[in-house]
């Protein structure tokens, strides 16, 4: 969510952020709900925060002048009295009609602020899909195998590590089981992570996989991120898709103090995703699943834009210090902005190289947000005079399985069939070097 006075100010760069981020926008004008352009869109905002205004500075008024009767009354006798008391009547008359069309009008301007996105950084190309992202810069050597390469989903059978047909049987399409040294594999991937980023100072957390809809809504994948999630309808909550919800929600309503930032905050949970949308992409394997595994970090900082900036370069690096250290070739890419999300402001991916496909797949994702979820979520700071600012937030994936087990298996495939653990991971394994193939 942005400021209004910002929006006001700043109208042409909120209509072209809308465009950018190719946004569809509607709005409700009491007869139908209509598609329209994002000027016309940011125009109908505005026009509505003009109305409310108007109308709260008409109830004050209102209020005012009922309590200025009610003093009056009290000294008041005979028909002067009567005549204050018409007046009484008449302005609570007019309170009950105008203060229900200010609850109606609050309402409609709060949905409409939830649909305004954040405005991109200079530095965000434009695009309308991830071919227009920007790679910055590479690192590590792509393999070159004397033998055909096989892809995970034929690895995975040999070394009977994953099991997609009893998956789905028991879950329906895109669901998986993990066993043997593929569950093993996830779990050492996972606790080598976590160690890593608490030796970096994180704190480690465990998080809630349901959660309300304020933290859906808190932190922007509510409203327009519906179709995505799933939805425990009876009791009104979500699944969450990636621990950045609950964890950037971990103080929602709070007011903390400027020398307790930044919050280096690191989670481990359960994710949860429709994929709706992808129909017929990414079906084979597990790449594009409904449910993984994600360790995620969230950085809660000051209300700078510096500052915001080098705490993106801090957490994009220790994301790239994890694959270096598995020793998978990656990219690092700017998103464009039409891949860019409601919210951020700044975006980069990082793309694990994946010998099945001759390409890059993403599998990383670093995101800045400024303060566009700390004023969903109200989480303000105070600085060293006294003045109250909403943080600025972030977070970046620090690993994704099973997506992660693709390039591991794929890359450090030997011509028997068999995979080399990467070296780090090996304890975590009993010491394990390598996963052989079944019999």
């Amino acid at each position: 969510m942005l400021d209004i006075n910002f929006i006001q100010e700043n109208k042409q760069s909120v209509i072209d952020a809308i465009e950018k981020k190719c946004m569809k926008v509607e709005i409700f004008d009491g007869v139908v709900t209509r598609s329209v352009s994002p000027h016309e869109f940011v125009e109908f905002l505005l026009e509505t925060d003009n109305k409310r205004q108007n109308l709260r500075r008409r109830i004050d008024d209102l209020r005012e002048a009922r309590n200025k009767l009610s003093t009056a009354i009290a000294g008041a006798t005979g028909k002067e009295k009567a005549d204050l008391i018409s007046k009484a009547k008449q302005t609570k008359g007019e309170l009950e009609k105008y203060e229900p069309e200010l609850e109606g009008i609050e309402r409609d301007f709060s949905e409409l602020m939830l649909r305004i996105p954040s405005v991109p950084t200079k530095d965000v190309p434009y695009g309308t899909s991830d071919a227009d992202n920007i790679e910055i810069r590479k690192w590590g050597e792509i393999p070159k195998f004397d033998f055909e390469p096989k892809d995970h989903v034929e690895l995975a059978e040999i070394l009977n590590i994953i099991d997609i047909p009893r998956g789905v049987k028991i879950a329906g399409t895109r669901s998986y089981f993990l066993k043997n040294e593929g569950a093993l594999l996830e779990l050492a991937i996972t606790r080598f992570v976590l160690d890593r980023m608490v030796a970096k100072g994180f704190t480690p957390f465990l998080v809630p996989l349901i959660v309300k809809d304020e933290a859906m809504v808190g932190t922007g994948f509510f409203p327009g991120g519906e179709e995505q999630a799933y939805r425990i309808e009876k009791d009104k909550l979500n699944l969450i898709g990636t621990a950045e919800v609950s964890l950037t929600s971990y103080h929602s309503g709070e007011i903390l103090s400027e020398d307790e930032l930044p919050k280096l905050y690191v989670g481990f949970s359960a994710c949860f995703r429709r994929e709706a949308g992808t129909y017929g992409k990414d079906t084979r394997g597990v790449y594009r699943i409904h449910q993984f595994h994600k360790v995620e970090q969230v950085v809660i900082c000051k209300n700078d834009s510096d500052v915001s900036r080098e705490m993106h370069n801090f957490i994009l690096n220790n994301s790239e210090e994890m694959l270096q250290a598995l020793g998978l070739p990656y990219r690092i890419v700017i998103v464009c902005s039409g891949e860019m999300g409601q919210g951020q402001v700044y975006k980069n991916d990082i793309e694990t190289w994946i010998p099945s496909r001759n390409n890059y797949g993403e599998t990383h994702s670093c995101s800045t947000l400024h303060d566009f979820q700390a004023r969903r979520l109200n989480i303000k700071y105070k600085d060293s005079k006294g003045e109250l600012h909403f943080v600025h937030t972030l977070n970046n994936t620090v690993i994704a399985s099973p997506s992660i087990l693709i390039p591991i298996l794929e890359n450090f495939q030997q011509s028997d069939g068999s995979v080399l653990i990467p070296e780090v991971l090996r304890p975590y394994m009993n010491g394990k070097n390598r996963i052989e193939p079944k019999k």
